[in-house]
């Protein structure tokens, strides 16, 4: 740093130095859709992230550091998820929370991998984590698991006559979807039909006809909420009122808002209410003087990737990416989602989803653990 004049003292450069370091700031990115169809996911994203550094910081922050959030919108697009991966390299910053969207955070990944970049998301599609990177860690669960929970609850629970299966072609739809079909098979369950719409379709009049026709009782959908709250109203409109079922991507408000009360008896799959759990009252009293709804699933798994990061930084007693990735590989830590820890790919240990009723007030009643 150049005084004025040039003039510099030891012991003034000295207080300038330390200075320096004591506001110098330990910089996460937070990546994930803050625009877009889905942005609510990401807007719950930003909630806990936020909320987790703001309480952190509060306690000193870690290793002497306090954390500075750094917002990196990928709108759920995969080009876009890349060019912020890029950007986040460019920035120096060696932590992400994100990406959200499986198809984001796949390609983004590998961009990470290469720079040493430890990434922490909350995507469910198990194809991420299948690349043997080891900077990557997930605080949710996989497809297979819930698409595994939603197929045994179908064919023990609901028992259709005839299913159809319906996909948005992405990775993350596509993906449960088939993991779902594929269980409802080998469990003997009648699947007729399997299709996949694009992705922002707004007229579903032919495929809602032909599932009419084909006397189909129970659709289980594979994407995100806005394409299935048209084709759940569009049924309606024309007496055609399976049961739905669908992931974690359908459970908020905003499908009951576009699908009206067709909405009612939605079933998903989706992570524990841990805005219900004790020990997370503080979190969720800080939440609600925000005005936030405590309830998004994605709160508080970010808030969780957070509490993790910081968990690893404090155990390493630097910020040295592969030694943090080693401490999040060999410890279990204590977070607002419970105890977590990651077998050898960075996935979970033990996580489970369970099916929720979602209602036209836009909340859900868990009706199966």
């Amino acid at each position: 740093m150049k005084l004025a004049k040039n003039i510099c003292t030891t012991l003034l450069c000295t207080v300038i130095s330390v200075s320096a370091q004591a506001t110098e700031m330990l910089e996460i990115g937070i990546a994930g859709p803050f625009s877009g169809p889905v942005s609510q996911y990401g807007q719950m994203q930003l909630q806990g992230a936020y909320a987790a550094i703001e309480m952190i910081n509060d306690t000193g922050g870690v290793n002497g550091q306090l954390i500075k959030a750094v917002e990196y919108d990928d709108a759920c697009e995969p080009k876009q998820a890349v060019s912020v991966a890029n950007r986040i390299v460019q920035d120096g910053v060696k932590y992400v929370v994100g990406h959200l969207c499986s198809s984001s955070t796949q390609p983004a990944t590998d961009v990470y991998q290469d720079e040493d970049i430890i990434v922490i998301t909350g995507s469910t599609n198990p194809g991420i984590t299948r690349r043997g990177y080891q900077n990557i860690f997930r605080t949710i669960g996989l497809d297979s698991e819930q698409g595994k929970t939603a197929a045994d609850y179908i064919s023990e629970t609901l028992a259709p006559k005839r299913v159809a299966i319906i996909h948005d072609k992405q990775q993350y739809g596509k993906g449960v979807a088939l993991i779902v079909r594929d269980h409802l098979l080998a469990n003997g369950v009648n699947v007729v039909s399997v299709d996949g719409i694009n992705h922002s379709e707004k007229d579903f009049s032919a495929l809602v006809g032909k599932l009419k026709r084909q006397g189909v009782d129970l659709v289980y959908y594979g994407g995100y909420h806005p394409e299935l709250a048209l084709i759940m109203r569009q049924g309606n409109e024309v007496g055609f009122k399976p049961t739905y079922m669908g992931p974690e991507g359908l459970g908020n408000k905003d499908i009951a808002y576009l699908a009206g009360e067709a909405v009612e008896g939605l079933l998903v799959t989706l992570p524990a209410r841990y805005d219900l759990m004790k020990k997370n009252q503080p979190v969720v009293q800080h939440l609600k003087e925000k005005g936030i709804d405590p309830k998004g699933p994605f709160i508080w798994t970010s808030y969780a990737a957070v509490q993790a990061l910081v968990n690893a930084m404090t155990r390493a007693g630097e910020q040295d990416t592969k030694k943090v990735a080693q401490a999040l590989h060999s410890h279990t830590i204590d977070t607002v989602i419970g105890p977590i820890s990651w077998d050898e790919k960075g996935d979970l240990n033990g996580f489970e989803f369970g099916v929720y009723e979602w209602h036209a007030d836009g909340t859900g009643t868990r009706v199966q653990k």
